[in-house]
C-alpha cells in the first residue's frame, strides 16, 4: 500500500511524520542515540534485511539526520553518526519511552531506564510548556494559525 507523502503539508506534524512516521527510522534513531554508529551494528540490534536497512538509512542521511563518515579508506567503510538535527529528535523517543512505560510495560517492569548524567538521576521526559514550564495537557492546548498557515 502507498502512503501519502506529507513533506508538503502545512502542518508540522504532517511533516514531521514523513520524515519519522516510519517506524524504522525511528528505531533507527533510538539505536544512533544509543551509540551504534556502524552498519552491521544497526543490523545485529535490529534484525532488519540489509535492503532496508540501507536504504532507510539513506533517507535518514538524505534527510540530514544522520551523516556517513568514512572510517576505513580501503576497502570503504563507513559509519553514522547523529548531526545535530537528529540529535534533537532524541526528546521526542524519550517522550515516546515514558508513554511506552506508562501504558505498554508488563508486570516484568520496563526494559530500559534513562539516567540524566547532568543531575545524576533515572528520569522520564515530561513535555512542558515553554513559557510556564507546566506539563502539557491536551484538554489546555488549542491551535490557531500561524504564519506559514496558507490563505484560504
Amino acid at each position: 500500500m502507498r502512503r501519502t507523502d506529507t513533506a508538503d503539508w502545512p502542518c508540522t506534524i504532517a511533516r514531521s511524520v514523513s520524515v519519522l512516521g516510519d517506524h524504522w527510522n525511528l528505531l533507527l534513531l533510538r539505536q544512533a542515540c544509543l551509540g551504534t554508529r556502524r552498519f552491521d551494528d544497526f543490523q545485529a540490534a535490529l534484525g532488519t534485511g540489509r535492503n532496508i536497512l540501507s536504504r532507510r538509512l539513506g533517507r535518514l542521511v538524505d534527510e540530514g539526520l544522520l551523516r556517513k563518515v568514512e572510517y576505513q579508506p580501503n576497502p570503504p567503510r563507513y559509519e553514522y553518526r547523529l548531526t545535530d538535527k537528529g540529535r534533537e529528535v532524541y526528546p521526542i523517543l524519550a517522550a515516546m519511552a515514558a508513554w511506552g512505560e506508562r501504558w505498554l510495560t508488563g508486570p516484568e517492569g520496563t526494559p530500559l531506564i534513562l539516567h540524566h548524567t547532568a543531575c545524576d538521576h533515572d528520569m522520564h521526559a515530561v513535555v512542558v510548556c515553554s513559557e510556564c514550564d507546566q506539563p502539557i495537557d491536551v484538554r489546555e492546548i488549542r491551535a490557531k494559525p500561524g504564519p506559514g498557515f496558507p490563505a484560504g
